[in-house]
Parts: structure tokens; C-alpha cells; sequence
């Protein structure tokens, strides 16, 4: 049975991943740093409390794995919602460190494990932020284009050990996280919320949000045999952004 791992699976697009994997017969290990969401897991998989973010936790769960086919580098927090001058640093460091830093540990940590079998797939979660500026999520967009770029050195470093590496780029999702983007971007915007969720949907070809579902079933794609040859790839499941703020 193949292994996947997932950080952040405990939860929203974390969850939907873990969830299709397993429909799709492969052994879940997730780890999230909420408690309660770990305690809700099906009996069946692999739960670990542990930070995406810090090295000595990530390191831990590593520790127990002694084989890897998949990874979904997934952990990600929106981080602060105003202009950059108003921005504190400390407030960037920490968007900064979750969603970029994240997904540097757990492909640290699952490189040598893939190299070793001689192949393997990593997908990391980036966003339709790491396609296009976006007002006032100025850590955000920062740390998912960087996701990006650390996405495609991987695709180059271990390509050549059979290892693929994609990006997905999630537009506004369906579900709490995307209704606290909402709720702090109208407050920022003197807007109300339904203002912005239209904005959003009015920003793409589809005109709607997608679902925590469509995204786990790429990473699903992007793990099967049937992407065997697709590596570096950024592929954005957003209905088709054409731009990120209407309204600007």
C-alpha cells in the first residue's frame, strides 16, 4: 500500500486530501497543529501533532516514516490582512514561516526517503496568490510565490531520482479559513462581506469558488501513475482567476 503523508490534513483542504487518498487505497499519515481536528481523524490513519513550521516536531514524525511515496506540503495560515505599511514584522515572519518554511522542512525531511526508493511524488500547496499581487495579503503572496520557486528546484534536484514535484494553486475555497479572509478583508476595505466574496467570485472565468474537494482531487492526479511525466508544474484549480481584485 503506498504511504502519503499530508501537513495540515487535519483540516479543510488538509482533510479533503487525506480523505481522497484514502478512498484512493493509500496508507494517511497527516500532522496539524490542532488537537481536537487530530482527534476527529478516522481511527485508521496516522495522526501527529506537530507544527509545519518547527524543525525538532517535523523532524519527530519523520523519524517513524521509513518509507514515503507521496507528500502534500499543505500547512498555510493567511496571515495579516492591511497595507504593507502597516504591517508589523513579526506578523510577516510568521505568514512567512508557515507557508513557506513549512513546505522547505517536510521536503527536507521526505527527499532523501523518495531518493532512496527511486521515486516518489511531492506536491506543494501554494495559491492563485502565487500568480498574481494581491492587495493588502502582502506576506501571503510573498511566501506562496516562493513556494513556487522552491517547487521547481525540487522538480530539478530530484527528477533525475524519479522524484516529480508540482505546485497547486488553490483559488478562494469554500470554508472557514476563506471567511475569515473575507470578514478582515471587508473590515481593511470598508466593505461588507458579501462584497468581497462577489468580488472574488466576479474575478474568475467560472464565477464561483471551488471546494476543498476539487483541490484533493488534483493532488490525487498529481500523485497517480497517470502523471507520471508531470513535474514542475504550477496548476492553479480556481476557475480560472482572471484577476485577483475586480474591483481595482
Amino acid at each position: 500500500m503506498k504511504r502519503v503523508l499530508i501537513t495540515a490534513g487535519a483540516g479543510g483542504i488538509g482533510r479533503a486530501m487525506a480523505e481522497a487518498f484514502e478512498v484512493a487505497g493509500y496508507e494517511v499519515w497527516v500532522t496539524d497543529v490542532d488537537a481536537d481536528a487530530l482527534s476527529g481523524c478516522p481511527a485508521g490513519w496516522q495522526c501527529h501533532q506537530a507544527s509545519a513550521a518547527d524543525e525538532d516536531q517535523m523532524a519527530a514524525v519523520f523519524a517513524q516514516i521509513d518509507r514515503l511515496d507521496v507528500l502534500c506540503a499543505n500547512a498555510g495560515v493567511a496571515g495579516p490582512t492591511a497595507l504593507v505599511e502597516d504591517i508589523e514584522l513579526a506578523d510577516w515572519r510568521s505568514c512567512v514561516s508557515v507557508n513557506l518554511e513549512g513546505a522547505f522542512l517536510a521536503a527536507k525531511y521526505a527527499a532523501p526517503l523518495m531518493k532512496e526508493a527511486g521515486r516518489g511524488a511531492i506536491t506543494l500547496t501554494s495559491s492563485t496568490a502565487g500568480l498574481f499581487g494581491y492587495p493588502n495579503r502582502a506576506p501571503y503572496a510573498a511566501a506562496k510565490w516562493a513556494v513556487i520557486g522552491l517547487m521547481k528546484t525540487l522538480a530539478m534536484e530530484l527528477g533525475p531520482f524519479g522524484v516529480r514535484a508540482n505546485a497547486i494553486c488553490p483559488g478562494a475555497v469554500e470554508g472557514p479559513r476563506m471567511e475569515g479572509v473575507l470578514a478582515r478583508e471587508a473590515d481593511a476595505k470598508g466593505m461588507t462581506r458579501d462584497e468581497v466574496y462577489r468580488g472574488y467570485a466576479a474575478g474568475t472565468s467560472m464565477r464561483s469558488f471551488v471546494e476543498a474537494s476539487d483541490i484533493a482531487d488534483m493532488a490525487v492526479f498529481l500523485a497517480s501513475d497517470q502523471a507520471r511525466m508531470v513535474s514542475g508544474q504550477v496548476i492553479a484549480v480556481d476557475g480560472h482567476t482572471e484577476n485577483p481584485d475586480p474591483r481595482i
